[in-house]
């Protein structure tokens, strides 16, 4: 069966499925000498944007259906429906009313330049506070990569500029240098958007929508922890456990869209499971479902600590025994060696190596006895450097969102509880509404003169179709 390339109007040609040579199918693509430019092979009247396309020639009907030109432009909407009885919805979209001003858009380039989004934005922050004379009185929109936005003009023109700003380090530790070059990049209408939502211009820009959405997620990108376009904070009064050293942690889903003569603003409420941020030895005693650490008088099994490095491998860590520098580490792997037992290449003042075990390391530099030498080490950074942390010393870092699988149990407890319909992910309609309602009104004042209420819609309810 041979098919019509879509979008083009059908070749004028014949095809004998059963003319044969040589006892080989063959198709005939000789051009009809009866064939128009507004009918097709059969007679019948072609699409209005097809009218006016020249016919085929004689022998290019292969390279027609081999590259068929495109268009592109969006089918237009016919009408709008009349059939069955209009119902009143509420859209979780709020109504953004855009101010007609020109926004500027810069372009940041931070070294080192591998810091996540949170760093990015503490370097940001602090650089706007430490140089008033450029920034004024002006608060700008990072997105926590490379673009930033202002609502005037920066003094330094169009010019590429160097700032240095520098972090303290957390707890005693060595502060933090950076380098900041900023360069302005072009101006962003937002004329123009309204004019385009309006049908008075050019398509929606693109440009226009994301300055908006990078303005609108400025504010919640500093209070709260992002995850894509959702935003989460940890659990306060409320504890959702989920077991494994995992919890829930309520937020909400946020994003700037288009729509009919406006600009709205998508929010809806989500959940997601977070580590706990906890000692080292509980998350391990949740992991294995150890009731009591005392318990535990004799090292992991192999199953045991195979099962507890699935689940701690990758996680960020931060010791405790020293003080308030609380240096964080990232986790490679877990010893097969309790701690008492466990190796490392120690070189001493003379310049000698030996090899030292962790426990004694620990009670000779730290003065510091360890309470579980039978449990294994965790080894963080990398594994070439041979650096071991006994697991008492460690504490989950806050803040780390669980991407493995959860388990049947977990899910469950995700989507329902029966103690509490506030820990239930899978709430009515009525509820999300009063769950959207209640956000911190903080959130909808990044843009002036933001809708306080749901849109209120149209719809039409028809009856189901078979």
């Amino acid at each position: 069966m041979f098919l019509q390339p879509i979008g083009q109007p059908p070749l004028s040609s014949s095809i004998h499925g059963n003319d044969t040579m040589n006892g080989t199918n063959m198709i005939n693509t000789s051009s009809s000498s009866s064939g128009s430019s507004s009918s097709n092979a059969m007679g019948l009247p072609l699409p209005p944007h097809m009218s006016s396309m020249p016919s085929t020639p004689p022998g290019s009907g292969i390279m027609t259906m081999l590259n068929p030109p495109l268009d592109l432009s969006p089918p237009p909407r016919p009408d709008f429906g009349r059939e069955g009885r209009v119902i009143k919805l509420r859209a979780n979209h709020f109504g953004i009313r855009v101010p007609p001003i020109i926004i500027q858009h810069y372009d940041l380039n931070i070294q080192p330049d591998k810091c996540p989004k949170r760093v990015n934005r503490e370097i940001i922050d602090t650089m706007v506070n430490k140089f008033q004379n450029i920034f004024n009185t002006q608060h700008p929109a990072f997105d926590g990569k490379r673009n930033l936005y202002t609502k005037d003009p920066l003094p330094f023109g169009r010019e590429r500029i160097e700032l240095e700003v520098t972090l303290p380090g957390p707890g005693e530790g060595r502060d933090r240098c950076f380098k900041v070059q900023i360069k302005w990049v072009t101006q962003v209408s937002l004329v123009g958007l309204q004019e385009a939502l309006q049908g008075n211009g050019p398509p929606v820009p693109n440009e226009s929508v994301s300055a908006l959405d990078v303005i609108m997620r400025h504010l919640p990108s500093m209070k709260y922890t992002p995850v894509g376009r959702s935003f989460f904070s940890p659990p306060d009064v409320q504890y959702n456990p989920l077991g494994g050293g995992r919890e829930v942690w309520f937020g909400f889903h946020q994003s700037v869209r288009p729509s009919y003569f406006r600009m709205s603003l998508n929010i809806d409420v989500s959940a997601t499971a977070f580590y706990k941020s906890q000692p080292v030895i509980d998350f391990m005693c949740e992991v294995l479902d150890i009731r009591d650490i005392q318990e535990q008088r004799r090292p992991l099994n192999d199953a045991q600590r195979v099962k507890f490095t699935k689940e701690i491998k990758g996680l960020k860590i931060e010791i405790t025994h020293c003080g308030n520098m609380k240096r964080k580490y990232r986790v490679c792997n877990v010893t097969r060696k309790p701690a008492q037992y466990q190796t490392f290449p120690l070189q001493l003042e003379s310049g000698q190596t030996v090899e030292c075990t962790v426990a004694k390391y620990f009670y000779e530099k730290h003065r510091m006895k360890l309470q579980y030498p039978h449990l294994p080490c965790l080894q963080v950074g990398q594994e070439q450097k041979h650096t071991y942390l006994p697991l008492e010393v460690c504490n989950i870092v806050p803040g780390q969102r669980c991407i493995k699988k959860l388990t049947d149990m977990q899910t469950s407890t995700m989507i329902k509880s029966q103690q509490d319909s506030r820990q239930a992910t899978a709430r009515s309609a009525p509820d999300r509404e009063k769950e959207i309602n209640n956000l911190e009104p903080a959130l909808m004042k990044v843009l002036q003169d933001t809708a306080r209420h749901l849109l209120r819609i149209s719809a039409s309810h028809c009856p189901e179709r078979f």
